[in-house]
C-alpha cells in the first residue's frame, strides 16, 4: 500500500529503499498477527520512510480498511472451498483404498462425481 502510495504521489523507490521497507514490514508485522485490523496501523510508519505526509498516510489506511473486507471475504471464499476440495479428496482417496470403484457420469454437460454401476460410466 505504501509503495502504491509513493507511486501515486511520483516518489521514486529506489532499491534498496524497497528492501528496507521489506525488513521493516517484516519485523513489524511480528507483533501486529493477532491484532484485528493491526497490520494497518503499519502504513503511517512506512509511509514516513519515504516522506509521505500523515494526511496522505491516514488516506491510505482508509483505503486498506476498504481492502481489508474484500479481502477477508475473497481469504474465507478461498480457504471455505480448498477445505472442501481437500476434504473430497481425501474421500475419494479412502473410497479407492477401500475397492469402491470412483465412477464419473460422462452423459451430462456437467461431469458429477457418483458410485455407479452402469456401462455409461466410465471408471476411474
Amino acid at each position: 500500500m505504501t509503495l502504491a502510495a509513493a507511486n501515486t504521489l511520483g516518489i521514486t523507490v529506489d532499491i534498496p529503499s524497497a528492501i528496507l521497507l521489506s525488513i521493516l514490514a517484516a519485523l513489524s508485522a511480528c507483533g501486529a498477527s493477532g491484532v484485528a485490523g493491526g497490520s494497518l496501523l503499519l502504513i503511517p510508519m512506512a509511509c514516513s520512510l519515504f516522506g509521505i505526509p500523515n494526511d496522505v498516510a491516514m488516506q491510505v489506511v482508509g483505503i486498506g480498511f476498504i481492502i481489508g473486507v474484500i479481502q477477508d471475504s475473497v481469504e474465507t471464499a478461498l480457504n471455505s472451498s480448498s477445505d472442501l476440495l481437500l476434504s473430497a479428496s481425501a474421500e475419494f482417496r479412502q473410497w479407492r483404498k477401500e475397492g469402491r470403484r470412483l465412477l464419473i457420469n460422462m452423459t451430462n454437460e456437467k461431469m458429477s462425481g457418483m458410485l455407479c454401476t452402469t456401462a455409461a460410466h466410465q471408471t476411474f
